[in-house]
């Protein structure tokens, strides 16, 4: 069952993933404003969603990193329908398993690699916000602003 949004035209969405469990102060002024936000897995604690949902409504999948009791209600795949679009979040985009085009998303939310990614393929968009909290060496956290407008979606890395 997909998460609809639904009661605008032109939507803000905060993109992150990979906290593990820190959450760096300066994610909420950057979310400011957003009408939602995704989380694409490795959450690390559930203070985090907690913390998050403080500015937005908070989507959360579980990444490969996750484990406790905190996380039995999380999904490892989620469909949000925000507007005319239809997103597929999931933390690592090599589980896809399905052909996102045939599927009808207009775009796949992803993590896991804690490498920031925006490419279109096949008039799907794809992002990976990077890692808010734990980078890889040579790059910066990372979290990302997905902006809907109608059936247009652009979206942009902010560096924290």
């Amino acid at each position: 069952m997909p998460t609809i949004l639904k009661a605008r035209e032109d939507f803000l969405v905060g993109l992150i993933s990979d906290t593990h469990g820190v959450l760096n102060p300066a994610v909420m002024k950057l979310f400011d404003g957003v009408h939602e936000i995704i989380h694409a897995g490795d959450i690390g604690a559930p203070d985090v969603l907690d913390v998050l949902g403080r500015i937005a409504p908070v989507i959360a999948v579980r990444g490969n990193m996750d484990g406790g009791s905190w996380i039995s209600d999380l999904p490892d795949v989620k469909v949000v329908e925000v507007g005319k679009v239809i997103l597929y979040v999931l933390h690592d985009l090599h589980q896809l398993d399905l052909d996102p085009y045939a599927a009808g998303f207009n775009a796949i939310i992803s993590g896991h690699t804690h490498r920031t990614a925006i490419r279109e393929q096949n008039g799907i968009l794809y992002v990976n916000p990077g890692s808010a909290s734990f980078p890889g060496i040579n790059y910066a956290a990372t979290i990302a602003l997905l902006r809907i407008s109608g059936e247009r979606l652009t979206a942009r890395i902010v560096e924290i």
